[in-house]
């Protein structure tokens, strides 16, 4: 069976117009071009399409049945139609996003609002897990990108890591307020509130600490920063964290300050190497980017780490 768009046309037009006349103005063709059409579409499928009742032209049993699947096909080509429009317009296409969980609900929402504000037909799914999860599902090519902590290593993956500067948070009113920096020595006696001690971001914070000769002053153990700032922000401890998460902090009692040594903490962006990134990935990989380069450890504070 060889089938053409038009012959498809030409049939969903009469079915759903009643008459030859109808279609032929519908498509903007000529009443002997939809006979023909018509008919060279009745020879392919092999029955009678139409039979006239009172005046109009009615689908046949047979040809109700295929109406259906035609129209479905008509339909999918003009939902091409509109992508291929779209698309190079980058106002089209699904975008799945792995993250850290505190990601989900502290910096990331403001960056999406942002990068989709221009593009009305993208859709988003936000999954936020453990870096281990991540890491699954990115090389599994679930997910189109994953924002991650450490250096994540893998041969079916590309990643591109990022040192965000790290600041020591403590309620508002804190003594911890009077200094512009703070240093190991200035919280020594506090209660630490910390990410847990099999992190490589905890392993080199306790180093800072043991390198001047002071043992970390331990006191809760979390996995997220944000978990961190709102025991903080209800007056509990202090805590080393991501400028990233501190900032989103700022209005609910929780101040910062520089913390010294440079003690960074590592932020990747990863993505599936063995399949060819959609353009909606690379634009919002390229507008998360540009959303934490403020926070970013500058090449001359990287010669103090």
């Amino acid at each position: 069976m060889s089938l053409s768009l038009r012959q498809l046309q030409a049939f969903n037009s009469v079915a759903s117009l009643g008459s030859v006349t109808g279609a032929a103005a519908q498509l903007g063709i000529s009443q002997p071009a939809v006979s023909r059409l018509l008919s060279s579409f009745g020879n392919s499928v092999g029955f009678t399409l139409f039979t006239r009742h009172h005046g109009r032209l009615e689908p046949t049993p047979e040809a109700r049945y295929l109406l259906t699947e035609v129209q479905q096909v008509l339909e999918g080509l003009q939902r091409l139609e509109t992508l291929k429009r779209d698309i190079p317009e980058r106002a089209a296409g699904h975008l799945r996003i792995a993250c850290l969980p505190g990601f989900a609900t502290s910096h990331l929402p403001k960056v999406l609002s942002q990068f989709l504000e221009s593009k009305p037909g993208v859709t988003i799914t936000l999954e936020p897990d453990r870096p281990e999860r991540i890491m699954e599902w990115i090389i599994g090519e679930q997910y189109d990108c994953g924002i991650t902590d450490g250096r994540p290593r893998h041969p079916a993956t590309e990643s591109k890591s990022y040192g965000i500067r790290t600041v020591c948070i403590f309620p508002k009113g804190h003594p911890l307020g009077e200094k512009t920096e703070i240093w190991p020595e200035d919280i020594a006696g506090e209660r630490l509130i910390h990410t847990r001690r099999d992190s490589a971001f905890f392993k080199s914070l306790e180093q800072a600490f043991s390198s001047r000769g002071i043992k970390i002053p331990t006191w809760i153990e979390i996995r997220q920063f944000t978990a961190a700032c709102t025991f903080v922000s209800q007056g509990n401890g202090v805590s080393v964290i991501s400028e990233l998460d501190a900032v989103q902090f700022l209005d609910k009692n929780v101040d910062m300050r520089p913390f010294r040594p440079v003690v960074p903490h590592t932020l990747s962006v990863v993505r599936p190497i063995t399949t060819s990134p959609s353009i909606i990935t690379l634009e919002f990989i390229e507008a998360f980017v540009a959303s934490i380069l403020p926070y970013v450890i500058s090449e001359q504070e990287s010669l103090t780490i």
